[in-house]
């Protein structure tokens, strides 16, 4: 089976270094034009560069995806330079939180703005443009295992990722008269590969593998009460995402990227309304299951970046 986004104009939004960065590589290597988003105009540039390392046509359209005057903005330049979107993928969101005892609302709100009303409000940009010009396009909506399971710290991420579930589907209904197809994406805890992140760490001193998915610590950290006095909520403990995964080995965002291509390719032409998960085993784990220490590990990962790091 040979994926083809040959002609095909994408969008991707939050085109941060590690998850969105690497959807965009991957949808450019597959063949389609790539507009990057991100409310930082640098990281969006920096994102325009790494695809065109890899001899990916590309273009920076940096804007707010909470605010829908600017979405509708940075849409029409894209039409406006290359006439038309055949796929979107919202990974703009905002990770880590606090509890339920200590979120602020200001925060919160502005969490539920943009990690779920900038899936509301791309899609329907995106989608209008679609249903105007006749496309049978393609959206992914990007969640996240903590949409699915309950993390601590994180009452608004897991709330907004666990919408964005239902928007889903809700959303399909509304956009399958119309030929376009929407479906989420369920990343977990991501392991590097973008080569200029791992070249930084490694300048840093801080070694070249590791996890990057927005998973903060979840121990007893001291925060202070409306009082200014010191409370310690209980959290519950860190981690080690690799071990426990089923697989013994996190994703990363290539693999997320071979997937996302496959779902916005012609192969995949009546799946909507469905979510496709990437990680390693970890929501098929039943919660008591420890995976023993050692595992033979997955096959050798399919690279696509170009870049030496």
């Amino acid at each position: 089976m040979d994926i083809n986004l040959n002609g095909k104009v994408a969008l991707v939004t939050g085109v941060g270094p590690n998850i969105g960065s690497g959807l965009a590589l991957m949808l450019g290597k597959y063949g389609a034009k790539v507009a990057c988003n991100d409310v930082r105009p640098e990281v969006a540039d920096a994102a325009v560069e790494r695809l065109r390392r890899n001899d990916i046509e590309a273009m920076a359209i940096p804007g707010d995806v909470g605010d829908e005057e600017q979405v509708k903005a940075y849409i029409q330049k894209v039409v406006d330079a290359w006439g038309h979107i055949d796929i979107l993928v919202n990974c703009a969101g905002i990770d880590g939180g606090a509890s339920v005892l200590e979120f602020d609302g200001a925060s919160w709100s502005r969490q539920i703005q943009v990690n779920l009303s900038g899936n509301f409000f791309n899609t329907k940009w995106v989608g209008r443009q679609m249903v105007e010009k006749g496309i049978k396009g393609s959206i992914i909506c990007i969640v996240s295992t903590a949409g699915w399971q309950g993390r601590a710290n994180s009452v608004g991420y897991c709330s907004s990722k666990g919408g964005i579930i239902q928007f889903v589907r809700a959303s399909a209904m509304d956009l399958a008269p119309y030929g376009i197809r929407i479906n989420s994406f369920t990343p977990t805890a991501t392991q590097v590969d973008n080569p200029e992140m791992i070249a930084a760490r490694a300048t840093a001193g801080g070694g070249a593998g590791g996890a990057m998915g927005g998973f903060p610590d979840p121990g007893n950290t001291p925060r202070a009460n409306a009082g200014g006095q010191e409370q310690h909520f209980r959290t519950g403990g860190s981690a080690d995402f690799a071990s426990m995964s089923p697989l013994g080995e996190l994703p990363t965002p290539t693999d997320y990227g071979h997937v996302v291509a496959w779902l916005c390719s012609d192969y995949a032409r009546l799946i909507t309304g469905s979510d496709y998960a990437v990680d390693s085993g970890a929501l098929a784990k039943y919660w008591p299951y420890v995976p023993p220490t050692e595992k033979l590990g997955p096959l050798p990962l399919v690279e696509m970046d170009v870049t030496e790091a």
